[in-house]
């Protein structure tokens, strides 16, 4: 039976959210700890994409399982 949205796997959809978001967050971490780690000075962009990277992980990290796990699966 499909639902309102369609035929939408919520779980799977929620798990991979939160990985893309905590991904995203590692990878400006990460790169933000190369950067002090090692001392190479960057153009502000680069500094401003990781740290971005971090916020906009975090983000989707916290809000995935509450849009895909909790309130899209009540709506239907």
């Amino acid at each position: 039976m499909t639902g309102r949205y369609g035929d939408i796997d919520y779980p799977t959809l929620t798990k991979r959210s939160f990985l893309l978001g905590f991904g995203l967050f590692a990878f400006g971490a990460l790169g933000e700890l190369a950067l002090a780690a090692t001392g190479v000075q960057v153009p502000g962009w680069e500094h401003a994409l990781l740290v971005d990277a971090e916020w906009i992980g975090v983000a989707i990290a916290l809000l995935s399982p509450f849009v895909f796990g909790i309130l899209l699966p009540l709506t239907e």
